[in-house]
């Protein structure tokens, strides 16, 4: 993969923490850039890099070419059969997410101060991407995800994953992700990652902090988008 070309939103401040935010399938950068602009006045400090998909052909929308991080093979995600997962194109992500992760640390923002998150497909990636990089970020945000590759997933963890902060929203209306499978993934991420609900943490820092939104679909809405915002402000305060 050609390194990403990707959106930037300054910290209107001194800039001491960073917000990676990868976006879904057909999206863009740009799609997530009114939400960098409304969380500036509360997080001034942090500087947003919204990264833009390569454009590729998706098998489940008929070959059709749009931004997308990996193939999907179909949108039936029926939880009867094992699913068919791009591996090689999750991890070329992987890679490409990793490399804006070392852009950031190599200019001064050390990876504590990096909160990697994503919508979707983008919360997948996030999950993929954080759970595994060799660096220990300050959090990883996930909206409408999953867990992907499961059967590989524990073998590639690396040794900061229970230690990690992790905001989980998902809508229960969800018809495309649904909420079950929101479930799912968290269960893996319990019994078979050893990671905790944040509430059961004696560290508000530490462990999965999930949120259900009653009517939300596939999509996000003001009231996530403030627990998201409150969480990000815990993570990644102003005083590091």
């Amino acid at each position: 993969m050609q390194p990403l070309k990707f959106l930037t939103v300054a910290a209107p401040q001194r800039h001491t923490a960073t917000v990676i935010f990868v976006h879904g399938l057909g999206d863009t950068g740009y799609g997530w850039e009114p939400v960098a602009e409304m969380f500036k006045s509360e997080l001034p400090h942090v500087k947003w890099i919204l990264p833009h998909a390569p454009v590729q052909p998706v098998t489940g929308n008929g070959g059709m070419r749009m931004p997308s991080w990996f193939d999907i093979a179909d949108f039936t995600f029926d939880p009867a059969r094992k699913p068919v997962e791009d591996e090689k194109g999750m991890l070329e992500t992987v890679d490409a997410l990793n490399k804006l992760i070392t852009a950031e640390v190599d200019a001064g923002i050390p990876a504590d101060h990096i909160v990697l998150g994503g919508f979707s497909q983008g919360g997948a990636m996030t999950l993929l991407t954080g759970l595994t990089t060799e660096r220990r970020l300050a959090g990883l945000a996930v909206l409408s995800g999953w867990t992907p590759i499961t059967s590989k997933l524990k073998m590639m963890v690396n040794r900061h994953a229970t230690s990690l902060s992790i905001f989980w929203g998902h809508g229960e209306a969800d018809p495309l992700v649904r909420f079950v499978f929101a479930r799912r993934s968290l269960e893996f991420l319990k019994t078979e990652l050893r990671m905790a609900p944040a509430s059961d943490s004696p560290d508000e820092l530490k462990g999965i902090d999930f949120h259900s939104y009653t009517g939300v679909g596939h999509s996000t809405s003001p009231h996530e988008l403030d627990d998201l915002k409150n969480w990000l402000k815990r993570v990644i305060p102003m005083a590091l």
